[in-house]
């Protein structure tokens, strides 16, 4: 009979040297300070390493002879002062950087996300999504931009993945202890808890709150484990991505719902609302209801939320849109919709449906019709999604559309290795950060020596091969591996040895990725790995997700293969893929892998990490690669014409990728010269940084936001609140009567020009007659398109602008004129007439068009409405 166990904790005391320790662990500055993390580290670097890096759960299990006899250590305390002052000068300093400037101090961006990854002692993220909003609150910080966030507390937050000796993934989930945590409940002016209560259904239920401090800006945490809510309640914020339906649209209506009831319990007046992703969407209902409880009707209060609403969608499938059915929708939220909303079921089903589309209610046709100001998440993306939500403005192309693009970034300051913070320091400019966005200045990484630059991306892939070494042995040694099996897999993971051509793909194994395309063709990939003179080493890392079994295959094929005795520690799959592994991976590897199915990758930020630490990335032609890549600064996959043969598709890529592998990659890493280096490599690996530093950070990334859109939505915002919601209240009633007449809307022209050739300069007169179907002359918009006639479509030029094409005609080729409107014609038609000179020259076509227009709108074909001669 084995004995029980009683828990017990003793909880060490900070000298008062060291109190600070504690604010410093509370405050997520520490994810973007390497020195800070490095406090914690310095005490006990197994105690660091045990506790996944959180430095709060760190002080609660550290030695007190630890804290001490750091008390006491002059080298410590000076490294710990050191850290505070730089805290306290980002703390105190609350003056506007950048773009934070152009926003006033009324101002306030509220954010909404499904999950945050700002570091790994934070386990409330998934992946990319959760990265790219973490790093948008760190940036929104070092720029004092007036911002909140809101999001959700998982106590699971997402698996741990462990891979046995067959290669099967192992998912595990252990509890997120808010006490362990850099989280602190929000508390009432009498310093009881906050509870936010929504109604779910017939059941109210009942969320507490969570601050996060993320160095100037909060977030806050939705919880609904607690005591108030019955056990399914409480699992509602049990797991990220977690459950069936039931339980996601359950999290969807607290972050939503809850989390705007949640800011304004707190006092504050966000002005521009920014859904990342359409989980948040419902937060467009809740905005709804308020202006409704005050006698507006549902249409002005849909305009006036939707004014200052920015949707960022981040999904280039349709199958990737949360949707819901509708008797599902009726059940959580019929009572809101008919009490609160005041509408019909049918009123209020149409907010997330379209007529003769799927009957579920969807998430991102709600957010689309609840907000005026959205964008892709690259270039590339962008197209895509103006194509996939075409369907939402069904007469006007998709290239001019309301749908946008702001191309992610990454946080510089959280993905650069320390060698490279420190070299930047000696020789650029020791306020370098303050020039992200200037490419002229890292024009400078050009004159840093060869040899010096060699060194310092040496030294950070020997850090990482280090760690690496150990995360492989301690995965191993539980299959019970002889250390001679041990050596064989450890051969080129050496860290006094980094002289190895190193290559990695770590991402999420969704099956679009595509992780197996190297193992393709199996005999040349041996071909390439047994060079023994050029050896390569491939590091696969990932989660697929429990329920995606075909990932998990993918993961389990390419384990098997680096078993086999051709492959041992030559390809490496390594468990327990994470913000910690990331950052090391990023920070050493040469060449960053991504080969997904062109055009499925939204943007990717991995491989931007890569480059901020001089790695090279080889990538398909998608996502954000294709804004960077100039033929100089990294290798490229270009995608296969056979999009539709899946087979054909990856043997295309496949020997393009070999082809890149033995006749480029492989050869100039290894073409060293007398100092034991590569030169070319060395040129490589600075365009890759200089490029890609400045452009794709998101210092930029929030500028663009700015610019495009939280701007944009504070103007209009503010302009249909004016006077009561006056200007709202006449573009709903406007839209109303377009909408009903619309119909009979015609266009034909009256009068075209007898001579098709003319001389620069000449004027061209061209008249048309609409049927205005009872509409006012001013409520249409007519326009004439010039552009040039293409003679030889089978004539490509791979220039850089073509990439640009793909999202709007180019402007050299293209241009708009507009119709005046003249009088009645006897027939009941209105005449319009233009007279224009061309300003292009050549053979020229032109066509014609009409749609609604209105000074108050946001985007002038947001209606979805035209009609073409």
């Amino acid at each position: 009979m084995s004995a029980q166990e009683f828990n017990l904790e003793v909880t060490p005391i900070l000298p008062e040297a060291l109190k600070q320790l504690e604010e410093l662990a509370n405050n997520l500055w520490y994810s973007w300070n390497t020195p800070a993390r490095q406090l914690f580290e310095r005490l006990d670097h197994e105690l660091w390493t045990r506790v996944k890096h959180n430095p709060k759960l760190f002080l609660r299990n550290v030695n007190q002879r630890s804290l001490h006899k750091a008390a006491k250590d002059s080298s410590y305390l000076k490294a710990y002062k050191q850290v505070l002052i730089s805290y306290n000068d980002y703390c105190n300093n609350k003056c506007r950087q950048d773009g934070g400037t152009r926003l006033a101090e009324d101002d306030l961006v509220a954010y909404f996300c499904a999950e945050y990854g700002f570091h790994e002692s934070l386990p409330v993220y998934s992946g990319g999504l959760g990265i790219l909003a973490g790093d948008h609150c760190k940036t929104a910080s070092d720029i004092c931009l007036p911002f909140v966030a809101v999001g959700l507390f998982y106590h699971q937050g997402y698996f741990t993945q462990r891979i046995d000796a067959e290669g099967n993934q192992i998912a595990s989930m252990s509890d997120n202890n808010p006490q362990h945590l850099p989280v602190t409940a929000v508390l009432d002016e009498a310093g009881n808890e906050i509870f936010i209560e929504i109604k779910i259904g017939s059941t109210p239920v009942f969320a507490r709150t969570w601050l996060v401090k993320i160095g100037h800006i909060s977030l806050y945490l939705l919880d609904t484990n607690v005591s108030q809510n019955n056990g399914d309640d409480r699992n509602i914020t049990r797991q990220l991505y977690g459950g069936d339906k039931h339980t996601r649209i359950k999290q969807e209506i607290v972050l939503g719902i809850g989390g705007t009831r949640l800011l304004r319990r707190l006092g504050l007046q966000p002005n521009i609302w920014h859904i990342n992703e359409g989980h948040a969407a419902f937060l467009i209902l809740e905005r709804m209801r308020e202006l409704i409880a005050t006698g507006q009707n549902h249409e002005t209060a849909l305009e006036v939320v939707a004014a200052n609403t920015v949707f960022t969608t981040h999904t280039p499938v349709p199958a990737g849109h949360d949707h819901f059915p509708q008797d599902l929708m009726m059940d959580y939220l019929g009572s809101f919709c008919s009490d609160d909303l005041k509408l019909s079921k049918e009123t209020f089903l149409a907010l997330g449906c379209l007529a003769n589309d799927h009957p579920d209610f969807n998430m991102t046709t709600l957010a689309i019709k609840g907000s005026r100001h959205m964008n892709g998440v690259s270039l590339i993306h962008g197209k895509i999604s103006s194509d996939i939500c075409a369907k939402y403005w069904p007469e006007v192309a998709p290239n001019e559309n309301p749908m946008g693009y702001v191309t992610n970034g990454v946080h510089v300051s959280s993905m650069l290795a320390r060698e490279w913070t420190e070299l930047f320091d000696d020789v650029l400019d020791s306020q370098w950060q303050d020039h992200l966005c200037d490419k002229d200045f890292w024009q400078r990484i050009a004159n840093i020596p060869d040899q010096q630059f060699w060194n310092i991306k040496q030294k950070a892939k020997s850090r990482m091969l280090e760690v690496i070494r150990d995360m492989v042995t301690a995965q191993h040694l539980p299959h019970q591996v002889s250390e001679t099996h041990l050596e064989r897999l450890l051969k080129y993971i050496d860290p006094n040895n980094p002289n190895i051509l190193t290559i990695a793909f770590a991402r999420r194994f969704a099956t679009y990725k595509r992780a197996t395309l190297l193992l393709n063709d199996i005999d040349r990939l041996r071909t390439i790995l047994s060079d023994i003179d050029r050896p390569v080493l491939f590091i696969f890392a990932g989660k697929a997700h429990p329920a995606d079994i075909p990932g998990q295959n993918l993961l389990k094929e390419i384990y098997r293969l680096s078993c086999e005795p051709d492959f041992i520690g030559k390809i490496m799959v390594i468990q327990g893929y994470d913000l910690a592994m990331s950052r090391r991976l990023v920070s050493g590897v040469d060449v960053w892998l991504n080969n997904p199915v062109y055009p499925e990758e939204a943007s990717g930020t991995s491989g931007m990490k890569v480059a901020l630490n001089g790695g090279i990335n080889l990538s398909v032609l998608d996502g954000w690669w294709p804004e960077s890549y100039d033929g100089t600064n990294g290798w490229a996959i270009k995608p296969s014409p056979h999009e539709n043969n899946d087979d054909l598709r990856d043997h295309d890529d496949a020997r393009t990728l070999y082809e890149l592998l033995q006749g480029d990659i492989i050869p100039l890493y290894y073409k060293q010269g007398k100092y034991g280096y590569s030169e070319g490599w060395v040129k490589k690996s600075k365009r890759s940084m200089t490029t890609v530093l400045p452009q794709f950070n998101t210092t930029r990334m929030l500028n663009d936001y700015l610019d495009n859109s939280y701007l944009p939505a504070k103007k209009q915002g503010r302009r249909l609140s004016e006077d009561n919601y006056s200007k709202a209240r006449e573009l709903a009633e406007w839209k109303a009567t377009i909408k009903n007449h619309w119909g009979g809307v015609h266009i034909r022209q009256v009068t075209e020009p007898q001579n098709k050739h003319f001389t620069y300069g000449e004027s061209i007169t061209i008249q048309v007659a609409v049927n205005l179907s009872n509409l006012r002359p001013e409520d249409l918009v007519v326009e004439l398109l010039l552009s040039r006639q293409v003679y030889h479509p089978e004539i490509v030029l791979p220039t850089k602008q073509d990439l640009q094409s793909i999202w709007a005609e180019n402007k050299d080729s293209t241009a708009s004129y507009k119709f005046a409107p003249e009088h009645h014609l006897d027939n009941g038609e209105h005449l319009y007439t233009l007279t224009f000179q061309p300003d292009l020259c050549g053979g020229l076509s032109y066509r014609i068009r009409v749609s609604p227009y209105h000074e108050l709108l946001t985007n002038q074909y947001e209606m979805g409405m035209m009609r073409w001669i």
